[in-house]
């Protein structure tokens, strides 16, 4: 019986799981926000470590595919569109991982900041292959969404393991006192973002891959341990998101932590 049990638990871990893919929905109360904003749709994707096991090119146009059809206002990436390696995968080019990401629709844009796995490839190829097919990729920038008659902004953070800390120089780009929506690939600035920051999004954790009842998330790459593992963090007023992603890493193996795009709807607070 036992053997039967690591036998299911096994292929749960190998194969179902990180074969799947979860749409997670979550109301979001953010302050500051423009009331004309109440609703805004945001469709957050991390992680997707194209050529990893089960995560191929008709994978991604099923993730393609699945966002579409939750008609997002926004859609943003939070960097890893490629994998440097691991066991079981192959290489995809990032050419051909533009190419389906080309189909994403949604009206204020798809927006990506770059990850680790992304530089330790070719930063500079992956950029160009995703702003050449329509995704907008922000290094250190801060851009102005106009919605509904005001706008908020977008500020997009290099990678923290390969750029370095690029938060301040970013902030100081923004020109008014509109709402901010920070996109990073690694959580672990969270401690030094600023109070007026409505919301961050982050990935890079992959939820730990693997989280076990009571042990949780024993591999977490980050210096705060399982403090920024996954999901919704408030802390000192802030609030911060952090996405389990799609792809894996290293082993192909998820348990307790699905694949996952999250659909989130923003309101005031």
């Amino acid at each position: 019986m036992a053997i039967a049990i690591l036998f299911l638990l096994g292929l749960w871990a190998f194969w179902w799981e990180p074969s799947s893919l979860t749409v997670v929905h979550q109301i979001i109360p953010v302050r500051p926000w423009h009331p004309e904003h109440t609703g805004l749709k945001v469709a957050v994707m991390s992680d997707l470590h194209v050529g990893s096991p089960y995560m191929d090119l008709a994978k991604l146009q099923h993730v393609v595919a699945v966002t579409n059809a939750e008609k997002p206002d926004l859609i943003v990436i939070l960097g890893d569109v490629v994998i440097r390696g691991v066991f079981g995968g192959r290489f995809i080019t990032p050419e051909a991982i533009g190419n389906a990401l080309a189909g994403l629709r949604a009206p204020l844009g798809i927006v990506a900041v770059l990850g680790n796995h992304d530089w330790w490839f070719d930063g500079p190829r992956v950029r160009h292959a995703l702003e050449s097919r329509g995704v907008r990729v922000l290094e250190n920038e801060s851009v102005p969404i106009m919605y509904r008659g005001k706008s908020f902004w977008l500020a997009g953070l290099a990678d923290l393991w390969t750029r370095g800390n690029g938060l301040l120089q970013t902030m100081a780009k923004i020109d008014d006192a509109g709402p901010v929506l920070v996109l990073m690939h690694n959580p672990d600035l969270f401690p030094e973002m600023p109070e007026r920051v409505s919301l961050t999004l982050a990935g890079h954790t992959h939820g730990g891959q693997v989280d076990l009842p009571i042990a949780g998330r024993l591999i977490v790459p980050s210096r705060f341990g399982q403090r920024y593992a996954y999901g919704l963090v408030e802390e000192n007023g802030k609030k911060l998101i952090v996405t389990g992603g799609i792809g894996t890493s290293i082993l192909p193996v998820r348990f307790r932590v699905p694949p996952e795009v999250v659909i989130l709807t923003l309101i005031p607070q």
